[in-house]
């Protein structure tokens, strides 16, 4: 059961100059082998099919509750797609169509106005479907906690990479969070590799070898503790984390600490319609005046709640 709440993991810049070749390039933060919906799904699944729960309970519960931070990963790394693909279409005029379109061709990715109403995608940076294929849940403990130490390892590597990529402001913000954050869950699962069996993957930090405090966009988390903290996601569930996630960090020697509240996040930037790819509609105007009047027939505020209004 998942307790979801209308807030970004941490804050995001509202849009500027649109960048949709470096938007194709996120892509391979969600769909990608090393993306954030495979570690998602590989932690879900292992979640799921895991065997003996009570009796290698804290290794569950680690797994379980990374998880459920994965399902934010996914959330931001589609926000930022979808601000850096904002304006990067033309408005229609009143008149028509009349290729509103017509600078897409050029992009890399055309399914971002073909098919995800210029929007992120469950793709990789080619557009290529996220595969089932990329998740391990072999059942096997030992096994699935070294593929997860190693698919984190990817994954921070294709960060590090996409950060180089594209100088968007909102593609550094999520870069810098997520390869503070992902750097967490290495060292979750190296820990646990090292309490189950007594290999020592914490001598590999950092991998790749750069360190995470030299990229500027990390340091605001890092100055907050986020490179140290692993967030518990449940009001009552998954406390034998702390059984686990313990010790020094392989980096800097800052004890590791698990926090029983979750983040506490930043709200959504409203992204504006955008009628070229008919999203939320062609005449997005009407939706909204609809919308006015359910909210007046139901007693509601006139503003709803939960996002920073943005123009665009």
């Amino acid at each position: 059961m998942i307790l979801r709440l209308d807030r970004l993991q941490t804050e995001l810049p509202p849009p500027s100059d649109p960048d949709p070749n470096g938007a194709s390039a996120v892509q391979e933060l969600m769909g990608g082998r090393f993306g954030e919906m495979s570690t998602l799904m590989n932690y879900t699944f292992q979640s799921f099919n895991f065997r003996n729960r009570q009796g290698a309970r804290p290794f569950f519960d680690l797994i379980a509750n990374i998880a459920a931070e994965e399902y934010g990963h996914i959330e931001l790394v589609a926000a930022t797609i979808n601000t850096m693909l904002t304006g990067a279409s033309d408005s229609p005029n009143g008149d028509g169509l009349d290729q509103n379109l017509k600078d897409a061709k050029d992009v890399r990715n055309h399914l971002h106005f073909l098919a995800g109403g210029q929007s992120a995608l469950p793709v990789d940076s080619h557009g290529r479907p996220w595969n089932g294929d990329y998740v391990t849940a072999t059942g096997d403990l030992v096994e699935d906690l070294t593929f997860n130490f190693f698919l984190e390892t990817g994954a921070r590597n294709n960060k590090l990479k996409v950060y180089e990529m594209t100088d968007h402001p909102a593609a550094r913000a999520l870069t810098g969070y997520l390869l503070c954050r992902g750097g967490v869950h290495q060292v979750a699962y190296a820990r646990a590799i090292e309490k189950l069996t007594g290999a020592d993957l914490t001598k590999m930090f950092p991998a790749p070898r750069i360190p995470t405090e030299k990229i500027p966009e990390c340091q605001p988390h890092i100055q907050r503790g986020e490179h140290k903290r692993l967030y518990r996601f449940s009001p009552d569930d998954y406390r034998e984390i702390v059984a686990v996630f313990n010790g020094p960090h392989p980096e800097t020697g800052e004890e590791l600490e698990v926090v029983d509240e979750i983040p506490e996040g930043a709200p959504w930037n409203d992204l504006p319609s955008q009628p070229a790819v008919f999203a939320p509609d062609y005449a997005p105007e009407e939706i909204a005046e609809i919308a006015t009047r359910l909210r007046a027939d139901a007693g509601l505020s006139k503003e709803p709640t939960g996002v920073v209004a943005n123009g665009g």
